[in-house]
């Protein structure tokens, strides 16, 4: 953040960033900060806490647990993709909705 700073300052445009909660951004050393970084320039903004009603995924999640998924287990990982897959698009045919499934590739170096 230091260096944000000195760049607004050097270059004499406000800079704001967005953080989230997370501990680190809000400790004792960091908030004696503040008020400095904000006189250089760079003024930092938080993001409210979160709040999953806002977040309409995770209402699907809870009705795709709730009515696809209750009571049953699985095998192992293989078993509960399956289940999530299948309780996707039986919601999605529910609801008249169309759903795709998309197959991400994973490639790592060695």
């Amino acid at each position: 953040m230091e260096i944000e700073a000195q760049e607004a300052e050097k270059f004499g445009r406000i800079r704001v960033i967005v953080q989230d909660n997370g501990p680190i951004h809000r400790c004792q050393e960091v908030q004696q900060l503040w008020s400095k970084w904000e006189y250089m320039g760079l003024y930092i903004f938080f993001l409210p806490k979160y709040c999953s009603e806002m977040n309409p995924i995770e209402l699907e999640w809870q009705h795709l647990k709730k009515d696809e998924l209750s009571g049953q287990m699985f095998d192992d990982e293989l078993d509960l993709a399956y289940a999530v897959i299948n309780g996707v698009k039986a919601r999605g045919e529910r609801g008249k909705h169309s759903t795709e499934r998309i197959k991400f590739n994973s490639y790592s170096s060695v």
